[in-house]
């Protein structure tokens, strides 16, 4: 049921890929909310994707964007703008890779080349985007700027390797640009912890589905869904939630504050 939360808004959907990612669940729900959008990802995803479906049922354009490219994203908040005819509102950061997970080696032989780009793609590409949108005076007073991360910024899940290293600079950045933002256009920058949530990146890191299910028996209320997160996402670009900023905020039915469960205590217990 939509509530008109983002009436007259307009916004960047950075990593839709397929209809599983909270990218894609996040567009249209922002459309449902009244909301438009403009849809991007880097040229070889949307070569491997299918986000002309998204864009044609929410009568958004694509827009390609390399997030590691300063000429890309000039082009892309440039263009962007153009299209709504003024600055922006909201932003989604949805952008993770690790060639080094990719690949399947071990945290403790990493390839510092593979670990330079899973850094610039799923970390730096945030300051980027943030960088690009300051200096053309890109987003309203007021925006709202999202990135996605995930609790192995705070604790160890081997397998998830040097992703949680990145994901540790993503929620620095946005704490750190969050501040210099607030302070000169009121804009506000938040991270989004998820529950490991089954997208194509997700799925892609060794032992996730044993991480899915340790999560869920362990979490209260169960794991987040990915349209649970788009509807979270979705309130903190609205304007009920400007006084939010620089917070990395837990979206994962309690997990991140349950030392053990029951069901997790009385498995052990076997």
């Amino acid at each position: 049921m939509a509530h008109n939360l983002l009436q007259g808004k307009k916004g960047i959907i950075f990593g839709a890929l397929d209809s599983n990612s909270i990218a894609w669940k996040t567009a249209e729900r922002c459309v449902q909310e009244g909301a438009q959008i403009v849809l991007t990802n880097a040229p070889i995803a949307l070569r491997m994707g299918e986000l002309n479906k998204l864009a044609e049922a929410c009568n958004a354009p694509v827009i390609a964007a390399d997030a590691t490219s300063m000429d890309d994203l000039n082009n892309l908040f440039t263009k962007s703008m153009e299209h709504f005819g003024g600055k922006i509102d909201f932003v989604l950061h949805s952008i993770g890779m690790s060639v080094n997970v990719r690949k399947g080696k071990p945290y403790t032989d990493l390839d510092y080349d593979f670990f330079h780009k899973g850094l610039d793609i799923s970390a730096m590409s945030l300051h980027r985007v943030l960088q690009t949108a300051y200096k053309l005076d890109a987003l309203n007073e007021w925006g709202s700027v999202v990135a996605l991360t995930y609790i192995a910024a705070q604790r160890v899940f081997p397998d998830y390797s040097d992703m949680a290293d990145a994901k540790s600079m993503l929620e620095s950045i946005s704490r750190s640009f969050g501040y210099h933002y607030g302070v000169k256009k009121k804009v506000r920058i938040n991270t989004i912890s998820q529950s490991p949530t089954k997208t194509t990146a997700g799925s892609g890191v060794k032992g996730f589905d044993g991480f899915m299910a340790y999560a869920e028996k362990m979490s209260p209320l169960g794991n987040a869904s990915a349209d649970q997160c788009a509807d979270y996402t979705v309130t903190l670009f609205s304007d009920y939630t400007r006084m939010v900023t620089m917070q990395n905020l837990f979206h994962d039915g309690g997990f991140s504050y349950t030392g053990i469960s029951l069901p997790v205590a009385e498995q052990m217990e076997k």
